[in-house]
């Protein structure tokens, strides 16, 4: 039984000297718990914001996985069970009922995509498109960071929502015609060539309804030029600022006011609620292969910290996932 700790916060980008990979005594489950064996873990761009504060030194990071169960002593769990828990970055974890949540497995779904498409990654696509825009049928949307699991996600969520144009951003010519031929973008823009508020522009020449915001700064800059009167934007994460080397608020905030739009941001955390939703949603289309999980998969406990950190480079296509 191994974990890996965080040892030091990060100055910028975090390296691999931060984490130490400790070896753990066996566990055995106290009454009212169960001792779960991982299978997959995902490392999330949220992560970085923790190690600056959130996350306790020397020990190991808070993360979603997937473990299936090797000995309960409660009775909502038994051996065999598969569940789904925030115990990551350690290849074994005890967990309580309360604090996790059995997954039933479903013919046609892969596992791994209740950390992706199903799981947190997919609902803060379904929170920022169904709550927080009202994405209406026919409707331009705009998604930053439409590479990585939120907005690969949002992509596919937002066609079955009957979105007329869909456009993202990314930083590659390789990523964005991946974005187009697989994921389902109508326009992908690579963000590095050039003018990012011309090429948006260019791709929504009437403008856009609504925007989906994973980075803030210049995409969010861009965004509000190019917005329609009225427009909405869900504000889901920052990204370009995780590393403190650029400002989140761009220099033309004060246009929401003459464009009267509306800017909201979200945690995903407090609309949990809209989980069951879109699992009955999205499972059909699943099975059935008209949507999948984007997913990059990195093979063994001990690559998590190098899946971690190309997972901040932007070295991903759809949810970063580490497969024990």
């Amino acid at each position: 039984m191994r974990q890996i700790h965080l040892t030091a916060r990060p100055d910028g980008v975090p390296t691999s000297e931060l984490f130490a990979f400790v070896d753990t005594p066996d566990l055995t489950p106290p009454p009212g718990a169960a001792l779960v064996e991982n299978l997959w873990l995902s490392v999330d761009p949220y992560m970085r914001e923790m190690m600056d504060a959130g996350s306790e030194l020397n020990a190991p990071l808070e993360g979603r996985a997937l473990g299936r169960v090797l000995s309960s002593h409660t009775p909502e769990y038994t051996a065999g069970d598969v569940v789904f828990h925030r115990g990551g970055w350690r290849t074994h974890a005890l967990v309580r009922p309360q604090d996790s949540r059995l997954i039933e497995p479903v013919d046609g779904v892969p596992l791994s995509a209740h950390l992706g498409i199903l799981g947190g990654t997919g609902l803060s696509a379904y929170v920022g498109l169904r709550r927080v825009l009202d994405l209406q049928p026919g409707e331009t949307l705009f998604v930053s960071a439409a590479a990585g699991g939120v907005g690969t996600a949002a992509a596919r969520i937002a066609k079955l929502l009957g979105a007329g144009r869909v456009i993202g951003s990314t930083g590659s010519g390789r990523k964005a015609k991946h974005l187009v031929d697989t994921v389902g973008y109508d326009v992908a823009i690579n963000y590095r060539n050039g003018s990012l508020t011309e090429q948006l522009a260019a791709a929504a020449p009437d403008g856009i309804d609504a925007y989906l915001d994973n980075v803030g700064g210049d995409h969010l800059s861009a965004a509000i030029d190019v917005l329609k009167q009225n427009g909405r934007i869900a504000w889901c994460g920052a990204v370009s600022t995780y590393n403190h080397q650029a400002s989140a608020a761009p220099g033309n905030l004060f246009d929401i006011v003459e464009k009267e739009l509306r800017l909201e941001g979200f945690l995903v955390s407090n609309n949990l609620d809209l989980r069951p939703e879109l699992i009955d949603f999205l499972t059909p289309h699943l099975q059935f292969g008209a949507v999948q999980s984007d997913q990059t998969v990195v093979d063994g406990f001990e690559h998590t910290v190098e899946a971690f950190l190309a997972m901040l480079r932007g070295e991903n296509l759809g949810k970063m996932l580490v497969r024990l």
